[in-house]
């Protein structure tokens, strides 16, 4: 009798449940986020959708009715999109990039970009840990404000499997700078005595997303925004080798701890699958239409998964770090502007 009370009592227990049941809650909440990102982009043209995406997941985990949703049945959706989308949406980024185009932007020009991207990179990282920022923060946000904003922590982040609230303030960060951009650069063209097409190049090295950098450049005009696309979309090639030398560093340091620790890889596969996308755009075999389709498919992910690393901002636990957090954005800021208007008035 004992052993039948056994059996029934087991026969009680229920089966887990599979991944895709666990994530699918969160990933409905990350897909309606997209649709009110797409439709606030739809109704105010000058708003990124990413940017609104990010904006709609911070609401998301503060409003008391969903904050308890976002902690606990939406959590595995979200973190999922967060990370496994944002990988999908990396690798179709650079279906975005063809080697004639940043060939075609000369030599001058790119040695502007990398300078503007070491010097961006590096004095951020050196502040953040001066500030005495938690975690992978300084080296995030670095990462965000030298290369191309949320998309560029996302990959450094897989690479050093930071924790999320890490790369969640840094989104955050990178991303209320970028929008502040959209407004305040345009203003300074007139007093930094900027043609359009300075301008477009100086908007396409100094602000972080995409969709940004479009959104400040087009008020020059059209040529200013084809040449603030190119520039940005040079910014966007550094982000391969950017991700190789931060696994290189990692797999030396976990060589120095001993043999036994596990290796990061130097090239995450998602970031070779990205190379593979720019490699397939250059050979000028993909029609524009698939182009187009990608380019859709691309921001519909990374708008997914920006969601989700906004809804993982605890805005609370932020009064902590939030003053050091808001001067290192402050003053990367200026570093990457800086740095962009001399690089771009020298080169002409």
């Amino acid at each position: 009798m004992a052993l039948l009370g056994q059996r029934q009592q087991v026969s009680r227990v229920s089966p887990p449940s599979p991944p895709g049941s666990r994530a699918a809650p969160g990933l409905a909440l990350a897909a309606l986020g997209v649709a009110a990102a797409w439709a606030t982009h739809a109704v105010f043209p000058a708003v990124p959708m990413l940017t609104a995406a990010v904006v709609f997941g911070l609401v998301a985990a503060h409003v008391p009715g969903a904050r308890a949703f976002v902690r606990g049945r939406g959590k595995a959706g979200l973190s999922l999109a967060g990370k496994r989308l944002m990988r999908l949406g990396i690798v179709l980024l650079g279906l975005k990039l063809s080697l004639d185009d940043v060939l075609g932007l000369g030599w001058a020009t790119v040695a502007m970009v990398l300078g503007v991207v070491s010097a961006t990179f590096f004095g951020t990282w050196w502040l953040g840990r001066r500030l005495g920022l938690p975690g992978d923060q300084p080296l995030l946000i670095a990462t965000g404000y030298s290369i191309c904003g949320a998309s560029a922590i996302g990959a450094v982040g897989e690479v050093t499997k930071s924790e999320e609230r890490d790369a969640a303030v840094s989104v955050a960060l990178v991303t209320l700078c970028g929008t502040l951009a959209i407004a305040v650069l345009p203003l300074l063209q007139g007093p930094l005595g900027l043609t359009d097409a300075e301008f477009g190049r100086w908007a396409g090295a100094s602000v972080h997303d995409v969709g940004q950098v479009v959104a400040t450049a087009q008020t020059a005009g059209a040529g200013a925004l084809g040449d603030a696309v190119l520039v940005k979309l040079m910014r966007v090639a550094m982000l391969a080798p950017l991700v190789a030398g931060v696994g290189l560093s990692l797999r030396a340091r976990s060589v120095a701890r001993g043999a036994g620790k596990p290796r990061p890889p130097v090239l995450p596969l998602f970031v070779a699958g990205f190379l593979g996308m720019v490699a397939l755009r250059s050979t000028g075999w993909l029609p524009g239409s698939a182009l187009d389709l990608a380019g859709h498919v691309q921001e519909l992910l990374l708008a997914a998964a920006l969601f989700g690393l906004g809804a993982a901002v605890d805005l609370p636990s932020l009064t902590r770090t939030g003053g050091r957090v808001a001067a290192l954005g402050l003053c990367a800021w200026v570093v990457v502007a800086g740095a962009s208007y001399v690089g771009v008035v020298v080169v002409g």
